[in-house]
């Protein structure tokens, strides 16, 4: 097999940007088009590195680290003979294996968590309904105490305030995601944390809503019925074609990740609808200057 010039160019340019997570779901990516273009099953791939086609899926989608002596079989299977190419796409392995910044604080985080966060650090845009609280990337750190508190030990408290100020982060990188977030006005009136709490998250909200990256709608009471049927849910787009969009739903013990196209046209199509039901964006951030005004 003939390497061809820079074909793993696109996927390279991930490593410095994007993190490990983004890196390993574009690595996983691009030995599933070797795989096809090799005309071989995913069946007799994970023969080849003594698995199973269930392990190769997972390779392919990211959703597991790498062995760098299985992807060295099977680029050998796929026919990539070329050594400066397979040295190539070895080096991103290693780069997707990495850890990322929130392995400190892997102790607290259950596997799927960690696995949304490099999502989150690595996407161009993120949408999101929340239908209970204020979205994480939005919370003062008293509102995330008080939100830690109500299912978490206390004594780890501290660190996982730590996290979610870590988080935030990313909209103040540069380069970082826009937000919009779209938040049911049952959260501007629930005194999480009590009402001196609720009152400075309002006015934290009030305060990044005129951020240029960051879009907030409220959806009032008065537009009844929506379409989400009280879940929450969270959109992540990447810029990079070598990522697919990703619908992220979490539970109390788990999460899902959706892929597929038809459920991200669904999801689309729920989350335009409820951008058209709630108030702008001008009128959200009058209706969350009024509430905190309120609680004074």
């Amino acid at each position: 097999m003939v390497a061809e010039p820079g074909r793993f160019g696109r996927v390279e340019s991930l490593a410095a940007d994007r993190g490990p997570t983004a890196l390993r779901i574009a690595v996983g990516g691009q030995l599933r088009k070797l795989r096809e273009q090799a005309g071989i099953t995913r069946e007799a791939a994970g023969e080849e590195i003594r698995g199973s086609h269930a392990k190769i899926s997972r390779l392919e989608l990211g959703r597991t680290g790498f062995k760098e002596r299985d992807i060295r079989d099977l680029l050998t299977l796929y026919g990539v003979n070329d050594a400066e190419e397979r040295e190539t796409l070895l080096e991103l392995v290693r780069n997707a294996n990495q850890p990322g910044w929130w392995h400190r604080y892997s102790d607290l985080l259950p596997p799927w968590f960690e696995t949304y966060l490099g999502l989150e650090h690595a996407a161009k845009s993120i949408r999101t309904f929340e239908g209970q609280l204020v979205p994480g990337l939005l919370q003062t750190e008293e509102y995330t105490r008080a939100v830690i508190a109500l299912g978490h030990e206390s004594v780890e408290t501290t660190r996982r305030v730590e996290l979610r100020r870590r988080r935030q982060e990313i909209l103040d990188r540069s380069g970082g995601p826009t937000l919009w977030a779209v938040i049911d006005e049952s959260v501007l009136h629930r005194p999480v944390g009590g009402a001196e709490v609720l009152r400075a998250q309002l006015e934290r909200l009030v305060e990044m809503s005129s951020w240029p990256n960051v879009t907030i709608q409220v959806l009032p009471y008065a537009a009844g019925g929506n379409a989400a049927a009280g879940s929450s849910f969270t959109m992540l787009r990447f810029a990079e074609p070598e990522l697919p969009d990703i619908v992220y739903l979490e539970q109390l013990t788990s999460s899902l990740y959706l892929d597929r196209q038809q459920d991200l046209e669904m999801y689309r199509q729920v989350m335009d609808r409820l951008s058209v039901q709630a108030e702008p964006p001008d009128r959200s951030r009058r209706l969350m200057a009024e509430e905190a005004a309120r609680l004074k």
